[in-house]
């Protein structure tokens, strides 16, 4: 098992990592729209789309890119966000990994997703 850490997309702030390398795969945690100045941002279409980048950022760092992403697990604050979050999420998977998609309530600084992945590591 290995930590994964960029500076690049947000840091840790609990006890846990931006995700784990094992056993071939990258294990992302769930991410934010946190843009660099630690805020959450803009509409939900704003927010897939840094979550997406801050994503792509993590993999990159542990091997891997959004290409080999094999599942992901989202949460939308308002389940009538899912047109529009689906729009932007399928230009950056055209090859449609396994997803899970609920809506909860909650999510942390008034964020409108979560967001976290398993990815193939290919260094």
């Amino acid at each position: 098992m290995e930590r994964v850490f960029t500076d690049k997309a947000p840091k840790a702030v609990g006890a846990y990592s931006q995700a784990i390398k094992s056993g071939g795969f990258v294990f992302t945690s769930g991410q934010l729209a946190v843009n660099e100045n630690g805020a959450v941002e803009g509409d939900i279409k704003e927010q897939t789309e840094r979550v997406l980048k801050n994503l792509a950022e993590i993999l990159k760092e542990a091997g891997s890119d959004l290409r080999y992403v094999v599942k992901t697990t989202c949460y939308l604050a308002d389940i009538n966000d899912f047109s529009a979050f689906n729009e932007v999420y399928a230009a950056f998977f055209p090859d449609k990994p396994a997803r899970t998609l609920v809506q909860a309530a909650n999510l942390p600084k008034n964020a409108r997703l979560e967001l976290d992945a398993i990815a193939e590591i290919k260094e």
